[in-house]
């Protein structure tokens, strides 16, 4: 009957499998002994179960109180959560922050921030989503991410608040078995036109801008992963974020090829945070982005 059931006989309970008597249970509790009894004899009661044997000098849980009481050390706990919930809401403290991340931006640099949020704010439920290219921007504008960790190109959208945070260095690479490779000399428009590009696409958005493509043939990836697969596996050409080919690169897995005028940026894309200029994110948000800027800030 959960309709009778209450915290304070949940915390009795496990407050008397901790310390081994009812006696020591009140004195901690500050009740009489006779009021602990009482509270747990209407516990079994309720719930026809007998959850301590007392046939003995000390009363000793049964099977079934043993299992008991570790589920309501599971409710006291969700409890003292939820209280601690509503405390931080009255606070000003969000209920939630979401988070959106793009797949081009490493996770390292963000690690010490998300570190120290947790620290700061231990209560706050964070959800993560790693969006595909274009997922970031499109989760700010639906209400779905306070945050976003993302580029954002050509330029900044109007209605969006950015802060440049980092920059992430392409690399164009290929597998060392495939023509490219042996090409040198800085690959023209020409060079690259034969051969299947692999390129990091919106999901969602198939007319969104694209940039640095070369010739018609393109095999589109809404994964990082995927695409470094089929790059090892020489089935084409692409720039890949440096972080994430390093190790390949050191170990002769890939290779890298130099693009004639090639308009990426030699320091670099940035990487902003970023939220609707409508919607600024509450009090945790704040705290996140300030300590970002702090820390990886490009203008800092």
């Amino acid at each position: 009957m959960i309709g009778s059931l209450t915290l304070d006989q949940l915390r009795v309970l496990v407050t008397i499998a901790d310390l081994g008597s009812f006696s020591a249970t009140g004195r901690e509790l500050r009740r009489v002994q006779s009021a602990i009894s009482q509270t747990v004899a209407s516990l079994e009661e309720s719930q026809g179960v007998v959850l301590f044997d007392r046939t003995g000098h000390r009363p000793r849980l049964t099977d079934v109180g043993r299992v008991l009481v570790d589920q309501a050390r599971r409710v006291l706990a969700t409890a003292n959560k939820f209280e601690a919930m509503a405390a931080s809401t009255r606070s000003g403290l969000e209920p939630e922050l979401a988070l959106a991340i793009d797949p081009l931006v490493p996770t390292a640099p963000l690690i010490e921030s998300l570190r120290a949020l947790s620290v700061t704010f231990p209560d706050l439920v964070v959800t993560f989503s790693t969006e595909g290219l274009g997922g970031s921007l499109r989760r700010l504008r639906g209400g779905t991410a306070a945050l976003a960790i993302c580029m954002l190109l050509p330029v900044v959208p109007e209605d969006i608040a950015a802060f440049p945070l980092m920059q992430v260095r392409l690399q164009a690479v290929v597998s060392p078995h495939h023509p490219l490779a042996t090409l040198g000399r800085p690959a023209q428009a020409d060079d690259l036109a034969p051969y299947v590009q692999l390129v990091l696409s919106d999901p969602v958005d198939a007319g969104s801008p694209d940039y640095g493509l070369v010739g018609e043939r393109r095999w589109r990836f809404v994964d990082l992963g995927r695409r470094l697969d089929f790059l090892l596996a020489g089935f084409g050409w692409c720039r890949m974020p440096l972080h994430l080919v390093e190790t390949a690169l050191a170990a002769g897995q890939l290779v890298p090829i130099d693009i004639a005028d090639d308009a990426t940026p030699a320091d670099g894309l940035a990487i902003y945070a970023a939220h609707r200029r409508e919607r600024v994110p509450g009090k945790a948000g704040r705290w996140l982005l300030d300590d970002l800027r702090a820390r990886l800030s490009v203008d800092s």
